[in-house]
């Protein structure tokens, strides 16, 4: 099974932020993603994303606006947290 290399902090903060968008069927863009000032500048982001695209986390996608890029995870990355979810049953029934 493929598995994700790894990821910066930051990385992992903004594969949650697409990961949360997408379970709630938001679209976020690369502008969208921009305007969370608590992420960091959006130079530091566009090198983070570009990053994450050569890691194969997050694929952009094109919109009804060529300007504007759609962020979506990629087939790997939703591996990755369907394998999560699996450990995360696994422990709470050992838990319980």
């Amino acid at each position: 099974m493929q598995t994700l290399p790894a990821l910066e902090p930051l990385e992992v903060r903004i594969l949650e932020i697409i990961a949360l968008a997408r379970e709630t069927h938001e679209r976020l863009s690369v502008k969208d993603l921009m305007g969370q000032q608590e992420l960091g500048s959006p130079a530091m982001l566009h090198g983070r994303l570009k990053s994450m695209r050569e890691k194969g986390c997050i694929s952009l996608a094109e919109t009804e606006d060529a300007r504007r890029k759609q962020l979506e995870l990629t087939h790997a990355a939703l591996l990755h947290y369907d394998k999560l979810a699996k450990c995360m049953m696994q422990a709470a029934k050992k838990a319980g």
